[in-house]
């Protein structure tokens, strides 16, 4: 898993990766994921964050937790017909998200290029 180490994720971070995941692939349908105690340590997080991305995942019918068994891979077949297309949608909005986000980060370097080039700052104009 390709995590940063320097920030813990968060539940919702988590819950996103294994999204992704799913959808692509990688845990295909009946598999387990990790089990919630070694990717807590591995992660450096509490058990409960990743509880709560796995209920996270489950409240989307992507996966089901078997007490004492672990928390494994639905059929979107079977269950929710739609739990491999809304994993798939949510990957491509996450990917759609972090563009913009790029796009917005680039904008507002150059805004601030031009203001310094210009000679003021953003406060300058409310004065």
């Amino acid at each position: 898993m390709d995590w940063n180490p320097e920030k813990p994720p968060s539940a919702k971070d988590i819950a996103a990766k294994f999204r992704k995941d799913i959808g692509a692939g990688v845990y295909p349908t009946g598999s387990p994921l990790p089990g919630a105690k070694g990717l807590a340590k591995q992660l450096g997080v509490g058990l409960m964050t990743v509880q709560s991305a796995y209920k996270q995942l489950a409240e989307d019918g992507l996966v089901v937790g078997r007490q004492g068994s672990g928390t494994y891979v639905l059929d979107p077949k079977k269950g929710d017909p739609t739990a491999r297309e809304t994993a798939l949608g949510l990957r491509d909005l996450q990917e759609h998200v972090a563009h913009l986000t790029s796009q917005l980060s680039e904008l507002q370097g150059r805004v601030e290029r031009l203001e310094a080039a210009r000679g003021s700052g953003p406060s300058d104009e409310n004065q």
